[in-house]
């Protein structure tokens, strides 16, 4: 295979599962600030806009921080390399650039996300209502996930799409970890009162992970098992073990000799595998 033909599968699936990340983190966003907080508006969407692809530039085109503005700058800004808009733009037009090497039902299922995401403004998605267009930016991640592996030839195309949705779902979690607790727990506010619970809960909901945490641990909410959760659980589809398991198989699978980038991999999810949380504590989530 061609490296750019490789390279155009990788950001395609690459660039949608971004998208949808950003979907859930707006909503999970929108859905901290109903919270009562002794921080400003401003301050409650500063760890969202950390977080959240792009280009670095929102204070340079924008005037102050708010939900209508973050929604614009994340969600519908063509001029923001990591928007919503730009992310499904350039994920069909990767798609467009190797139309031969992927399903016409995956061509398709882009397009039309495409075409109907040239229809929003601020205006229509106000319309709409916030979380019914996080909803639909979701599923139609959703829809090209599923079309990708039951209409394509699972041969090294497909390897390649499957590489660029884990190891971006892998950073997006590690990212949603990382903001939670290094900018939300040293708020004022009291650590393990009902703001924190909510705060948690949030954070599980934004990785689809609510309903998987009350089955396990039928518990109330811990920052140390929301931890666990998303980082030492191999059966919990967007942990950090689980992504790093399949984007090791799918190296296992691509690679004709040893590669540095296999060994890479292969650490990681050896950490990840023998490891436990207090491991993880002692040595420092940020590392």
């Amino acid at each position: 295979m061609l490296s750019r033909t490789a390279e155009d599968l990788f950001w395609m699936a690459r660039n949608m599962e971004r998208a949808e990340n950003a979907a859930r983190m707006l909503d999970v966003s929108f859905r901290l600030s109903l919270l009562p907080s002794s921080l400003d508006r401003k301050a409650q969407f500063e760890p969202t806009l950390s977080i959240a692809p792009g280009d670095g530039t929102f204070y340079e085109r924008y005037d102050e921080l708010s939900q209508e503005n973050l929604v614009r700058y994340v969600a519908l800004d063509p001029e923001n390399a990591g928007s919503i808009y730009s992310l499904v733009r350039n994920a069909r037009e990767n798609a467009r650039a190797r139309r031969a090497s992927i399903s016409s039902e995956a061509w398709e299922s882009l397009n039309a996300t495409w075409l109907q995401m040239q229809s929003f403004d601020f205006d229509e998605v106000r319309r709409w209502g916030y979380r019914d267009f996080f909803d639909w930016v979701k599923e139609r991640s959703h829809l090209f996930r599923g079309v990708v592996f039951g209409t394509m030839l699972h041969d090294d195309g497909f390897r390649f799409l499957r590489l660029g949705t884990f190891i971006e779902r892998a950073d997006n979690t590690a990212r949603i970890l990382d903001v939670k607790y290094h900018v939300l727990l040293p708020d004022t506010e009291k650590v393990g009162g009902y703001v924190d619970y909510y705060q948690w809960a949030a954070l599980l909901r934004s990785v689809g992970a609510f309903r998987a945490y009350r089955r396990i641990y039928h518990d109330t909410i811990y920052p140390w098992r929301v931890a666990e959760l998303l980082i030492l659980r191999e059966d919990m589809p967007r942990s950090l073990h689980h992504c790093y398991g399949i984007v090791l198989a799918t190296l296992d699978e691509l690679a004709k000799k040893p590669l540095e980038c296999r060994r890479i991999a292969g650490q990681t999810h050896a950490q990840l595998c023998y490891g436990n949380i207090d491991d993880v504590f002692r040595e420092g989530l940020h590392e």
